[in-house]
C-alpha cells in the first residue's frame, strides 16, 4: 500500500516539476545569434534549406511538426463511470439490496411476493438507460471533435534541396527554411532570415489584436519579445518573409502553452459535488431509519428474516430513484438547445456549471469581441456621417452619388492592400474572410458593400509605387494611373494617422 502511495507521490512530483519547467521563461539563444551560426548549427542553407536525406533524418528524431494531443480515457472506462459512477451507485444498491430481499423471501415463503423483484429490476433498468443515454451523448460530442481535427490540414512553403516544395506542416522539422507570406499561417517557430513589410497577428498567443511588424533584426533579450522570431499558429497579415525553423511541435511557444493547460488537474464539476453531497446525506438518513426500524421490529418479536426485509425496505424507498434520470434529461435538453445555437457540449455537467458560474475572467480581443473592425463614421462635404455598423445593413443610410464620398471611396478603395481570400463566392461581403490588417479589411467590407466590385476599380486604376504603412510614418501613400488612358498624369492616394497627413 506505502508502495503504491509513494508512487503516487512520486508522479505527483514530477508532473510539478514538468509543470515547472514549462513555466519557465523561454531558454534559446536562436534570436541572439548570427545568421552564419544559425545555418551551421541547423546544417542548412538560406538558399537551398535542408537536404531530403538530412530532413528525413531529423524527421524520425523529432518526430512530425504537431502537438501531442492530450491523454484520451478509453472508451469502455467512459461507458463504466456513466453506469457505475456517483449517483448511479446509490441505485444499483438498491437494486441489489431488493435482490437479496426477494431471495430471503424466496428461500423462506413457498410463494413470495414480487414487488422486491420487481423493484430491483426497475432501479437497474433506470441505472442502465440512463448510463448509455449519456454515454450516447458525451460520445456523439466527442466524434464532432474529433472531426474537426481532419478538417483543415495545414500547408507550408519549404526549400529543400533548392527546390520549392508544399509540404503539410506535420512534416516540417529543424532546420528547414520555410516561406511564409500575408494570409498563411505560420507552420513552427522560426527566425527570420528575409523579410518585406511582414506584419503577423499575435492574438492566438498573446490577445493583442495589433499587428506585430517582424523583422531580421535582434531587439530584445527575451524571445518573446525580440522581433526576428513568428512563432507557430499566428497569422502573417501583411508582407513576405522566409525563415529557419528553431522549433517544432511540443517544443514551440503554442506547444508550452498546450502543455501547461493539458497538465491542469480538472476539478469536480459543482453538479458532482452536490449530488456526492445529497448522497451522503441520502446515504445517511436511509441507514439510519433502517437500522431503528430494524431494531424496533426486533424488540416487537417479529421474526429476525422479517425484520431484515423491513430494514431493506426502508433503505430502498430513501433511494430517489427519479433523479438520476430527471438530471440527465434536463441536461441533455439543455445540451441540445446550445447545439441549435451552434455551441457543442462535450460533457454534460459543464451545462450545470456554466449555469452556476458568478464571474467569468476572460481576455476580450478574439474571445469577446470577433477581432474584426467595421467603419463607423466618416467625414466628408465638411460633415461627419454615421455609417452603417449593422450584419445585414438594415441600419443607416447616407449619400453615395456625393463627389466628396466618391473622392474619399477612391483613397479607401485604392489606398489599401487587403483583398478577399479566394473561394468565396455565396458568403456575404461582412462575413468574408480578408488577407491583410484588421482596419484595411474594413475598409475594404465598406467600399465593397458601397460600390461594388472593388477589385474591378483597382484595375482600372493600375498601382505604379507606394510606401507601405509603418509605425514610424504612420501613413501610407500610392500612386496610380487614372482611369482615363488619355491621361497623362497620375492620382496620388494616402491615408494615416490624422496630424500626420
Amino acid at each position: 500500500m506505502s508502495h503504491a502511495h509513494d508512487k503516487s507521490r512520486r508522479t505527483k512530483k514530477q508532473k510539478k516539476g514538468d509543470l515547472d519547467d514549462l513555466k519557465q521563461e523561454l531558454d534559446i539563444d536562436f534570436h541572439k545569434i548570427s545568421v552564419e551560426e544559425l545555418y551551421q548549427r541547423f546544417n542548412t542553407h538560406p538558399d537551398t534549406g535542408l537536404t531530403h536525406a538530412k530532413a528525413k533524418e531529423n524527421l524520425e528524431r523529432d518526430g512530425p511538426n504537431a502537438l501531442t494531443p492530450p491523454k484520451t480515457t478509453p472508451e469502455w472506462i467512459k461507458f463504466c463511470k456513466q453506469l457505475f459512477g456517483g449517483f448511479a451507485l446509490l441505485l444499483w444498491i438498491g437494486a441489489i439490496l431488493c435482490f437479496i430481499a426477494y431471495s430471503i423471501q424466496a428461500s423462506t415463503v413457498e410463494e413470495p411476493a414480487d414487488d422486491n423483484l420487481y423493484l430491483g429490476i426497475v432501479l437497474a433498468a433506470v441505472v442502465i438507460v440512463t448510463g448509455i443515454f449519456s454515454y450516447y451523448q458525451e460520445s456523439k460530442s466527442s466524434r464532432i471533435m474529433e472531426s474537426f481535427k481532419n478538417m483543415v490540414p495545414q500547408f507550408a512553403t519549404v526549400i529543400r534541396q533548392g527546390e520549392k516544395l508544399t509540404l503539410r506542416a506535420e512534416d516540417i522539422v529543424l532546420g528547414d527554411v520555410v516561406e511564409v507570406k500575408f494570409g498563411d499561417r505560420i507552420p513552427a517557430d522560426i527566425r527570420i532570415i528575409e523579410c518585406r513589410g511582414f506584419k503577423v497577428d499575435n492574438s492566438s498567443l498573446t490577445g493583442e489584436s495589433e499587428p506585430q511588424s517582424r523583422g531580421v533584426d535582434f531587439t530584445h533579450e527575451n524571445p518573446l519579445e525580440t522581433k526576428n522570431l513568428a512563432f507557430f499558429s499566428t497569422n502573417a497579415v501583411e508582407g513576405t518573409a522566409k525563415g529557419v525553423v528553431i522549433s517544432c511541435g511540443d517544443n514551440t511557444v503554442m506547444g508550452r502553452i498546450a502543455g501547461l493547460a493539458s497538465g491542469l488537474d480538472t476539478g469536480e464539476t459543482p453538479i458532482a459535488k452536490e449530488i456526492h453531497h445529497f448522497i451522503h446525506i441520502i446515504t445517511g438518513v436511509a441507514v439510519f431509519l433502517g437500522v431503528s426500524f430494524f431494531i424496533i421490529a426486533f424488540a416487537l418479536g417479529y421474526h429476525w428474516l422479517d425484520a431484515v426485509i423491513f430494514l431493506i425496505g426502508i433503505i430502498v424507498a430513501n433511494v430517489p430513484e427519479g433523479l438520476l434520470a430527471t438530471v440527465t434529461v434536463c441536461l441533455t435538453l439543455t445540451a441540445k438547445r446550445m447545439a441549435s445555437k451552434n455551441c457543442l457540449v462535450k460533457n454534460l455537467e459543464a451545462v450545470e456549471t456554466l449555469g452556476s458560474t458568478s464571474t467569468i475572467c476572460s481576455d476580450k480581443t478574439g474571445t469577446l469581441t470577433q477581432n474584426r473592425m467595421t467603419v463607423a463614421h466618416m467625414w466628408f462635404d465638411n460633415q461627419i456621417i454615421e455609417a452603417d455598423t449593422t450584419e445585414d445593413q438594415s441600419g443607416v443610410q447616407y449619400d453615395r452619388t456625393s463627389p466628396g464620398f466618391k473622392a474619399l471611396a477612391k483613397i479607401a478603395t485604392l489606398c489599401n492592400r487587403a483583398e478577399f481570400k479566394g473561394g468565396q463566392e455565396g458568403v456575404p461581403i461582412l462575413k468574408k474572410e480578408v488577407n491583410g490588417d484588421a482596419s484595411e479589411a474594413a475598409l475594404l467590407k465598406c467600399m465593397e458593400l458601397a460600390l461594388g466590385d472593388v477589385l474591378s476599380i483597382r484595375r482600372r486604376n493600375r498601382k505604379v509605387c507606394e510606401i507601405p504603412f509603418n509605425s514610424t510614418n504612420k501613413y501610407q501613400v500610392s500612386i496610380h494611373e487614372t482611369e482615363d488612358p488619355n491621361d497623362p498624369r497620375h492620382l496620388m492616394v494616402m491615408k494615416g494617422a490624422p496630424e500626420r497627413i
